[in-house]
């Protein structure tokens, strides 16, 4: 069932319910008003036939003939005279007799001096208690409401009438209104199925950024940006590794196409073999450098993080940097004394921060002429403060502001290999921690990396 039939039944339905509340309220209510009034109406009929009776000594026939007369066409009341020891002075038709009095009615009229009930369930009375010259006389009195009843049926039947037509008239309006409040949300389908991935750049038209509606729309372009951004840095990606992987397989297949073309000498051959494996290793650093990069792209919420020493993962990394590079020496130094462990603990991934400390500790050592990488540690009240410097060429302002950007080569490319995928991975890496990186430089004096990662 679509949201638009719903909200439209839905609202017909408590609409109509409250309607038809409404409805049974002013019937109930003009019922109770139509009874009271009826009860007073026999009251004052039975005290005009007392007093015709008992002051104006109207004779009981003449009474008993105008009720007779009366009843033909109207619903006349039926009115009873008694004294207090239950002896009958008048009655206008012993043979209808509607209430049939007894003893224990005319105590209980004489005791609570007015009742008010129904006889057969269609027939209201009343008895009181009526004084005349110093004498208690009961009086009785019954009929049926016709005309009374006429009207309820009459406002019964329009009231039925008003329930039927109003709850069509509801649903209509609600139609109307729930279509009203969701062309809206069929305006941003009909957008949304416009958008391909060769036109991610549209977004949706925000009218109202306050209402529901607005936070929808809102939320979708949220949703477009990080697509957007997610289908550039993938051509990116791609166009990159292309480009990197075009220039070593190139080489690989020359290497050995020349091989191939005619007969070599041992010794060349062993220089060929050297060549195409340098190639292959920078291939292979190149994937490695790609899968981390890749890696450190993901969603947050899927990489997984747990409670990690930043000086283990220091170490670990020194020990692979000297593994790959037995030349490179790092110097690490505490800043200041150790007053909390949790200062050196964070909520990280291993691998990944490793990575980042070799990728620095690497550059630091590539790139300055005593291969040393000085790292400093420190701390702050919700920081640990990691400084990996060196005295190396270090880097012109143009290349620092391009150092993050992957596959990017300075002008000191010539200085020592790489693939411009280094930084670029820090980078990710440290702003998936929560962290900030800042590059400081001199050119001829070196370089200074400075992290701050969220401790415990």
């Amino acid at each position: 069932m679509k949201i638009r039939t719903r909200l439209t039944l839905n609202y017909t339905a408590a609409s109509a319910l409250l309607f038809i509340l409404f409805l049974v309220i002013v019937y109930v209510a003009t019922e109770d008003n139509r009874e009271k009034e009826f009860y007073i109406g026999l009251k004052r009929e039975a005290i005009t036939k007392a007093n015709l009776f008992l002051k104006n000594k109207v004779d009981a026939a003449t009474m008993q003939s105008i009720y007779r007369n009366n009843r033909s066409f109207l619903d006349e009341v039926e009115v009873a005279i008694y004294n207090t020891s239950f002896d009958l002075l008048y009655h206008d038709a012993m043979e209808i007799d509607i209430i049939k009095e007894t003893p224990q009615m005319i105590e209980n009229i004489i005791q609570k001096k007015e009742i008010e009930f129904y006889v057969g369930g269609k027939y209201q009375a009343i008895g009181l208690l009526y004084t005349y010259e110093g004498n208690d006389y009961v009086l009785t009195a019954a009929a049926y409401d016709g005309y009374g009843y006429a009207k309820q049926y009459n406002l019964q039947i329009v009231l039925i009438a008003l329930a039927a037509g109003g709850i069509i008239l509801l649903f209509f309006v609600g139609n109307w209104m729930a279509k009203g409040a969701l062309s809206p949300v069929a305006r941003i389908v009909d957008d949304v199925e416009l958008i391909t991935a060769s036109n991610l750049d549209t977004r949706i038209e925000v009218t109202d950024e306050s209402d529901e509606i607005g936070e929808l729309a809102v939320t979708f372009n949220r949703m477009l940006d990080r697509l957007e951004k997610s289908f550039d840095s993938q051509k990116m990606f791609v166009s990159h590794i292309s480009h990197e992987l075009r220039t070593p397989l190139a080489a690989l297949i020359g290497e050995l196409e020349i091989t191939l073309f005619k007969e070599r000498t041992v010794a060349e051959y062993q220089q060929t073999i050297e060549n195409i494996l340098a190639d292959s290793r920078k291939l292979v650093r190149l994937s490695a450098g790609m899968l981390d990069l890749a890696k450190a792209s993901y969603d947050v919420q899927q990489i997984s993080m747990k409670e990690v020493r930043l000086d283990e993962i220091l170490l670990d990394a020194f020990e692979v940097v000297n593994r790959a590079n037995p030349e490179y020496i790092v110097q690490m130094l505490f800043e200041q004394e150790l007053d909390d462990e949790n200062c050196l603990t964070a909520n990280g991934n291993e691998y990944l921060l490793r990575t980042a400390f070799v990728n620095l500790i690497e550059n630091n050592c590539k790139f300055s002429a005593n291969h040393t990488s000085h790292v400093r540690i420190a701390f702050l009240d919700k920081y640990t403060v990691i400084r990996f410097a060196d005295t190396g060429i270090g880097l012109p302002p143009e290349d620092i502001e391009n150092l993050f950007t992957p596959f990017y080569r300075g002008s000191n490319k010539g200085y020592a290999q790489g693939n411009g995928i280094g930084m670029a991975l820090v980078d990710k890496i440290i702003r998936l921690h929560n962290g900030t990186i800042r590059v400081s430089s001199v050119v001829g004096e070196g370089t200074s990396f400075t992290l701050e990662i969220p401790h415990l």
